[in-house]
């Protein structure tokens, strides 16, 4: 039996006819998702909004205790007590995984939980958008990236391997298909960071998999989540839902899929090969113009 809520018509009603084309239905069973969480602890990192906040509300109606981290408290109390008046227990914790101090009390606390850890689905992130030339005196804007994108999810995931080795659990990367494309300009903070630990995460995959613990990669286009909302120019573009993307992530949970990639994904990176020369000769100077106009 699949999802009898008609939630999922009401997230695809709020497509475009091209968005319907690029981001079609997604396949969730809502009772098989509730049977495999069930007595079972979920941490979701950047859970005070988009992706992570639709996903602990995906969640509430399972027997879950979800753990659920991100900056901002106030919201996440909100979040909490929404998802309680259904089944699910929460847990809140507010956290900068950028600094050291906090991102150890959480470690901490994870690894004093009665019942062991089971899933960590991590989806925390941050995107910037600058030229290079703006970014000579900003080093703090690779360094602040790397920090969210890579070091604190690295951090975490070498702290809770051994507990979600205990409990044969889970890890759901939710990443990006640019790091599986030719990086663009202006995006180098945020894809280099994103190809870090996609790039780490896919190396380890095969000694977490030797030791029971399953890995699933959420590699997505354009999300309509707050993060995008500085960049004038994705108002207008085709994007998914976070809604549809935590179903997405619902799916992997209890089919255990390796990765999910856009079904188009393979035409971007057949597309790569053959205009190479576009990247590596038509954008500097399409870049020069623009600059020459500006």
């Amino acid at each position: 039996m699949g999802d009898p809520s008609g939630a999922e018509g009401a997230i695809m009603s709020r497509y475009s006819l091209l968005e319907h084309l690029l981001f079609p239905r997604t396949q969730y069973n809502s009772r098989r998702l509730e049977y495999r969480l069930e007595g079972k602890t979920v941490l979701i990192t950047g859970a005070s909004s988009g992706i992570g906040e639709q996903l602990a509300y995906l969640l509430a109606d399972s027997h879950v205790h979800l753990i659920l981290v991100a900056r901002r408290e106030d919201r996440l109390l909100e979040i909490k007590a929404e998802i309680e008046k259904k089944s699910a227990q929460v847990s809140v914790f507010p956290v900068d995984l950028r600094e050291e101090t906090e991102l150890e009390s959480l470690l901490a606390f994870l690894h004093q939980l009665p019942d062991g850890l089971d899933v960590i689905v991590s989806n925390a992130g941050h995107s910037i958008k600058r030229s290079i030339l703006e970014s000579l005196d900003r080093y703090h804007d690779f360094t602040r990236t790397m920090a969210i994108n890579y070091s604190a999810p690295l951090q975490l995931l070498l702290s809770t391997i051994p507990l979600l080795e205990k409990s044969q659990g889970q890890i759901i990367n939710v990443s990006t298909v640019n790091v599986m494309l030719p990086p663009l300009a202006y995006w180098a903070a945020y894809q280099a960071s994103k190809a870090a630990f996609d790039t780490w995460f896919r190396s380890v995959a095969p000694e977490l998999n030797m030791i029971g613990i399953l890995t699933t990669s959420i590699y997505l286009p354009l999300v309509r989540t707050p993060m995008i909302l500085p960049t004038t120019a994705y108002q207008k573009l085709p994007a998914m839902t976070p809604q549809h993307v935590a179903r997405i992530i619902g799916n992997a949970l209890y089919t255990h899929k390796r990765s999910y990639k856009p079904w188009w994904i393979i035409f971007g990176q057949l597309g790569s090969i053959l205009f190479r020369w576009y990247w590596e000769y038509a954008i500097p100077r399409r870049l020069r113009r623009k600059g020459s106009r500006m």
